[in-house]
Formats: structure tokens, sequence, C-alpha cells
């Protein structure tokens, strides 16, 4: 993590990632880029559905490789990146018929690496293999939620679900959240922790960092007035006058739960996240 001297009040208290550890002067692999437009929080209709986004630098989208294509055949790990799209590193690595992908950096992985794809894979960091077959304890990430669906949940820099327990056809797993799940035994998963851990200490430390990121101003519900906000009106500086804050349109905020109770995958649910 790199800190700066407070050389400007924005400067005071903004960290940085360190890059230190990525592939010096690597530019993104070409055949592995695409460009993905970006609809900057508005609907099929051109109107917003998402506020306070627009702008922001661009960006291309670097194609990764979340699923195991490439079964039993080794891949050489031969640099490692930025990605703008996501806050994990990615590793390029290229296979014995010079084919190369992009994958989800695990901590540990360096330059130079082998990684693979099997069943009956050594469960050193960036490898990939079934649930049934990973010990219990083992940390794992970019896990599948169906079997040969690719990776779907695990996949933010720094975290890591770790093997609890078999039973039966599945495998219980403690996600990052402390909630505790079944996964089918045959689902995929890579073995280790996601990289750069350091990202929950990024601070950003200026407005205009986050319009760069296409992010743009959020005002407070109590500086509007009664016809946009259920928090605005009033004379002066008020509190909000309800018990519990809501959105722009009166729905409950803030520890509220929104999960469907009829959701049909409550059931591989043995504990839910503590609060």
């Amino acid at each position: 993590m790199k800190t700066y001297k407070p050389t400007t009040p924005s400067r005071r208290g903004m960290t940085g990632i360190d890059f230190s550890q990525l592939t010096k002067n690597k530019k993104p692999e070409k055949s592995l880029l695409k460009y993905v437009r970006r609809d900057v929080g508005r609907a099929s209709s051109g109107r917003i559905s998402v506020r306070h986004k627009g702008g922001g630098v661009k960006q291309l989208y670097r194609i990764i490789e979340f699923s195991q294509t490439k079964m039993d055949l080794p891949a050489k790990v031969i640099a490692l990146e930025y990605d703008p799209n996501r806050t994990a590193f990615i590793a390029l690595i290229q296979y014995a018929d010079q084919t190369k992908q992009y994958i989800i950096t695990p901590q540990g992985l360096k330059v130079g690496d082998e990684i693979i794809f099997s069943e009956l894979s050594p469960l050193t960091p960036g490898n990939r293999t079934k649930l049934k077959k990973i010990p219990v304890g083992t940390a794992v990430y970019n896990i599948e939620l169906e079997p040969g669906k690719g990776g779907k949940v695990v996949r933010s820099a720094g975290s890591s679900a770790q093997v609890l327990a078999y039973d039966g056809d599945y495998v219980n797993l403690k996600m990052p959240s402390t909630e505790i799940r079944k996964f089918l035994g045959e689902c995929f998963a890579s073995i280790g922790m996601v990289s750069n851990p350091e990202n929950r200490f990024y601070r950003v430390g200026k407005a205009g960092k986050n319009r760069h990121k296409g992010i743009r101003p959020t005002v407070r519900g109590s500086a509007m007035n009664p016809v946009d906000h259920p928090h605005g009106g009033g004379e002066g500086r008020q509190p909000i006058g309800l018990k519990h804050p809501k959105t722009p349109w009166g729905k409950p905020a803030l520890g509220v739960k929104t999960r469907n109770v009829k959701k049909w995958s409550n059931k591989l649910i043995i504990s839910r996240r503590k609060k």
C-alpha cells in the first residue's frame, strides 16, 4: 500500500495500490481485449435507472477465463497485470499450444509459475479442481455455482472461501460474508486467496479520482425538497423526520433484508451471514 505526503488537502489521508509486483511496461494482450459499451446508468428507454453514473476514463474490457476450457494442460504465467475493471490483479497465462488466457491472480502467484486445471491438480495457488477433491480447511476462490458454468462468486481482491465439510454430494463452504453455504462437489474452484488484499485499505482521497471511475456526485436526501425525497424539507438543517431511512422511492433502506424469501437457493444456505 502506498502512502503520500500531505502536499495538498486531498493528498492527506490518500492511499494507493502498490503495483510493484506487476510486470513492468507490459501492455495488455490485444487478442484478449474488447470494447464494451457503457450504459452510464441508463435503461433501454434512455432514462436514468441507476443514479450517480456517467463520464469516466475510457476502458477496454479484459476477457477473463473464469471457467476451465483447457483441462489437464499445464500453463505458464508470463505476466501479472492491472485490470481497470476489477479490484484483483490478473495473470496472463500461456499453454503449450501457445494459447493465451487471462485469469484472476491468486496471492503468491509469480511470473514463471506453472498452473493446471485438472481433477487431480496439486493444491497450489492458481490451480483449479473440483470441490470434492479439496481438503477441509483449504482456501478457495472463483467458485462455480453450477458445474461447468464458470466461477461466479469470491472473485474480488483479497477474498477467499473456506472448505468446512463434506455432506453427501455437497461441500459446505464458509463465504467471505461469514455465510455457510452448500455447493455441489462437482463444481470447480481455484486454490488460494485472490490477490491485492490491501485493496480494503485503499482511500480515494479526492472527488476527481471518483469522476475518473465514472462515479458522479451523490446529493443527500435531507438537502432536497419534500417532493424529491422522503428526507427532504424543513426550515434550515433538519433531521430526516423518520424512524428509519428511506430510498428516494419510499422503500426502507439500511439494514433491511432484500433477499427473496422464496428464492430457490435458500435451501442451500446453512447459516446466514452475521450482521
